[in-house]
């Protein structure tokens, strides 16, 4: 274990997780719902901001959706996940520092730049994961797919742990107040990102089945691709059900991690205890990730992944019926335990699927479901709260998600995962 987890190429590519997850921790979980209601839209009524802030996730989702399997197809003729990879986060990196400009009330600004940086993101993110298959041999994915989620918890929390102390007390940084912490915050994530992100840009290499084709070539034969790409999803069983369950379950994971705080707030709850949970999630976040990747490789990611579902089918219930503070932190505890295992057995699961020179094109349509799922749960939640000026049922109906999620992936057929014999778990 040790000794896979020690390659100069694994650490390189785990180091990316490192990286962006401070923007995934600071920004998109923590300050930014913080700040586009308090700040970007003082004055207006919390069920209104709740219902912007998921239409822009909601419609980030979509373009990130439906530009992933595009540029994944392109990147894998044109030998370029590496480049994209880089362009990507300098994109999310760049929006990031953005939004130290944006004025108070100004929450239009706040958005378009906050669905910016959120395509950098996720953009990154698709060419990061395609990378898996790249360091990794397939008996190391769950493993090495644990560890980058694990860094990430590690990385994404020190980095939140300094934020949020600034904003908490600003005078000891010599900051004039809170939100000039906050804004500093966002910058300090863009420098992180970016200084982080150069290990995996330069250490990390592709596994290439072809010759790299020029740019022009690459765009034709990557189009061309995708549309054959298309045909043996459709074909194949295990590959839609998989894709297919992935829908549904991770965008449970990701409305939860995007509305988490905002639903603290909706419920009366103080800033401050929410930025603590989310410190709790992320510490908690970092051993559990590990503990998933240890139990995905001795019991099949499959299972792994079901067992975090019923846990998560467990939150949304208690999550709506929770009252106090006290018991918003054990469900950052309990979240903390399943969310990096559900994501990295399902990118271990997904990457023993993807047939060798087409990581970047697959990983690609990996994305496109996530992304795609992403766009209902946001809109889902913040409409409901609209409606009904109820955020606790707003929660509750994402239970659906891990539930039907979880009945379609003990339908995809146990020889979906190479390597494994008919009627193992994958």
């Amino acid at each position: 274990m040790a000794k896979v987890l020690t390659r100069k190429p694994v650490v390189a590519w785990a180091l990316y997780d490192w990286a962006n997850s401070a923007f995934a921790t600071t920004v998109m979980a923590g300050f930014f719902p913080l700040f586009f209601k308090q700040y970007w839209n003082v004055g207006v009524p919390a069920t209104v901001s709740t219902f912007r802030l998921g239409v822009a996730s909601g419609v980030t989702s979509l373009i990130v959706a439906l530009i992933a399997p595009i540029v994944g197809a392109i990147a894998d003729k044109g030998g370029a996940r590496i480049k994209l990879l880089a362009l990507f986060t300098v994109l999310g990196a760049a929006m990031t520092a953005a939004l130290v400009l944006v004025e108070q009330g100004n929450w239009l600004s706040a958005t378009l730049l906050y669905g910016a940086a959120s395509i950098g993101f996720w953009g990154g993110n698709q060419f990061y994961d395609s990378l898996l298959t790249d360091v990794a041999t397939e008996p190391e994915y769950d493993l090495v797919s644990g560890y980058g989620y694990a860094l990430g918890y590690l990385g994404g929390g020190l980095l939140f742990a300094v934020n949020a102390l600034m904003v908490s007390k600003p005078q000891l940084f010599g900051i004039p107040d809170a939100a000039a912490a906050v804004k500093l915050s966002f910058a300090s994530v863009a420098v992180w990102w970016l200084i982080f992100s150069l290990p995996a840009v330069f250490r990390v290499r592709e596994r290439r089945s072809a010759p790299a084709l020029p740019p022009r070539a690459a765009v034709a034969a990557g189009f061309a691709e995708l549309r054959r790409t298309f045909a043996e999803v459709r074909g194949s069983r295990a590959l839609l059900l998989f894709l297919l369950a992935y829908w549904f379950y991770i965008d449970g994971v990701n409305t939860i991690i995007k509305m988490a705080v905002d639903y603290g707030l909706a419920l009366g709850f103080r800033q401050a205890s929410l930025i603590q949970a989310l410190l709790l999630v992320q510490f908690v976040g970092f051993p559990a990730a590990l503990a998933f990747g240890w139990l995905g490789a001795r019991i099949g990611a499959r299972a792994g992944i079901l067992t975090g579902l019923a846990v998560y089918t467990g939150v949304t219930l208690y999550a709506y019926r929770l009252d106090t503070e006290t018991e918003f932190f054990v469900l950052a505890i309990v979240i903390g335990c399943v969310q990096g295992g559900v994501q990295s057995l399902s990118r271990s699961f997904f990457g023993r699927l993807v047939p060798a020179g087409k990581a970047g094109e697959f990983f690609g349509f990996y994305n496109m479901m996530g992304k795609a799922a992403a766009i209902l749960g946001p809109l889902l939640a913040g409409t409901v709260a609209l409606l009904t000026g109820d955020s606790r049922l707003a929660m509750l109906s994402i239970a659906l998600l891990f539930i039907v999620g979880g009945a379609l992936l003990l339908r995809v057929p146990y020889r979906a995962t190479s390597g494994q014999s008919a009627g193992s778990t994958p």
